[in-house]
């Protein structure tokens, strides 16, 4: 009996001592690949000083109007997940991509993530390139801080429109987060292990595999990303502050959404249409496809922004 407790004790001692070397070489692959993969990204777009930091920003395009193309929560790189969207826009319109702090190549914060300070922080950037007058474009979250900084700043933004924007009052917003868990999953490397072994979240997209391995250096760079995960525990606080604001009257608001069912948000389509209902010139369009409209859907996206805004001018 004795002789089987020592093989045991042993066995177990030789798994914990596994366990622990195994945790170790992970930590220490992770240390080396993020400073081995900075070197392997490549710039984009110009750092604009904001608050005493830099912010990326992605200018294309030499039309006569101005778009200026906002992200949705956690998207690595603003200006190449947009980059379907690019292609339709910029034959037309000087677009403007924006990467808030945290995001793409921007430096990160530890300014509160609230959406005051965001949206003060993107009219800083933008002002510093004098732009001043422009349509304010923008997917998922920027349905919440686009409301707060059209209140701020009406006078600057000629219309608003959203691609499957989000709503103060939809569902699931005052869920708490496992900030803890994702911190510890970012400072192991556990999380680069997990979407290193995981499904390609980029597999079937319609990005070129320069575009995709880009992606996917920024997306280790800023997954759970101190900044973001600020941003995401400001998540009730900024929508329910959102649900005192609404679209003005007069601000031309065009809103693409999927048609189809969204899991978790039963009411998503009338929650839009009656957003839409705020302003006089407020539209929905419903489109078949999921959450990231852009990638599937661009063409449909640059084509309906056109006809909207020509028919703007007319009235």
């Amino acid at each position: 009996m004795k002789k089987i407790l020592r093989i045991l004790l042993k066995t177990v001692i030789v798994i914990v001592l596994l366990i622990v070397l195994f945790i170790a070489i992970v930590f220490i692959a992770n240390k080396i690949s993020n400073k081995s993969d900075l070197k392997k990204i490549d710039t984009y777009g110009q750092l604009v000083p904001v608050d005493g930091k830099n912010m990326n920003v992605l200018i294309e395009g030499e039309g006569e109007e101005t778009i200026v193309l906002l992200p949705g929560y956690g998207t690595a790189s603003p200006a190449l997940d947009f980059t379907p969207l690019l292609k339709e826009l910029t034959p037309f319109y000087k677009v403007v991509v924006v990467e808030p702090f945290g995001y793409g190549l921007s430096d990160g914060t530890d300014k509160e993530r609230t959406s005051e300070n965001i949206t003060n922080e993107i009219h800083e950037a933008l002002q510093s390139l004098n732009i001043d007058r422009y349509i304010l474009m923008g997917h998922s979250i920027t349905g919440i801080y686009g409301l707060e900084y059209i209140n701020k700043f009406e006078n600057e933004v000629s219309a608003f429109i959203g691609i499957d924007t989000s709503v103060p009052t939809q569902d699931g917003m005052d869920t708490e987060f496992p900030i803890g868990t994702f911190k510890l999953l970012k400072s192991s490397g556990f999380g680069r292990l997990m979407l290193k072994f995981g499904p390609d979240p980029f597999e079937g997209l319609p990005f070129d595999d320069k575009t995709k391995k880009q992606l996917r250096l920024i997306t280790l760079r800023n997954m759970y990303e101190p900044t973001t995960l600020n941003e995401m525990e400001h998540f009730s606080q900024n929508f329910k502050s959102a649900q005192r604001l609404k679209f003005p009257n007069n601000m031309p608001l065009l809103l693409f959404i999927q048609g189809g069912v969204n899991e978790g948000q039963e009411n998503w389509i009338p929650l839009h249409e009656e957003q839409a209902k705020d302003s006089i010139h407020g539209e929905v369009v419903k489109l078949d496809g999921g959450h990231y409209l852009h990638h599937t859907h661009s063409k449909e996206i640059a084509e309906g922004l056109k006809v909207y805004m020509e028919k703007m001018k007319s009235i």
